[in-house]
């Protein structure tokens, strides 16, 4: 067996990686051709990649042009810790408010909250973060990402 077969991950495992993992790298393509390459949080949204913007963002223009997307969720720091999944696909722009803040509150759920740090109980800490999501809902689109073609590995699998 390859090396490449022996890093693959299986299904299961892609489908945990993107469950658990809360950033990827987003890459979209600029007018002249060369890649815009952001850090963005998303959530899994029925099995697929959910992430919003601002409209008018580099990346909302750049995908106003050209629907297709690589996205990477990786991690670890030495070379056999290195795991990762590259999905690359084609995006479904979601214009509808409802939706928009469906998606939004999906992401904002995996994040991190600086007011979870606070003297606020968890409840009010849910309902500041709620309330953030449906007043900038208003200034965003959600993207779905479709998979055309998905790429994984896992480093650990060389040392077992």
């Amino acid at each position: 067996m390859n090396q490449r077969a022996t890093v693959a991950m299986p299904p299961a495992d892609i489908d945990q990686h993107l469950a658990q993992s809360r950033k990827l790298q987003l890459a979209t393509v600029n007018r002249d051709g060369t890649p815009h390459l952001v850090s963005m949080f998303y959530a899994m949204h029925d099995g697929r990649i959910a992430f919003w913007t601002y409209h008018a963002s580099q990346k909302a223009r750049n995908l106003a042009r050209d629907p297709r997307v690589t996205c990477l969720v990786e991690e670890g720091e030495g070379y056999f810790e290195l795991r990762g999944v590259q999905v690359t696909g084609e995006v479904t722009r979601i214009d509808d408010r409802a939706e928009v803040t469906a998606v939004g509150r999906l992401i904002a759920a995996r994040m991190p909250s600086p007011l979870a740090v606070g003297d606020l109980p968890p409840g009010e800490v849910a309902a500041a973060l709620d309330g953030y999501v449906a007043h900038t809902a208003a200034k965003r689109a959600a993207y779905l990402v479709e998979p055309r073609r998905v790429v994984s590995w896992d480093h650990r699998r060389l040392v077992t």
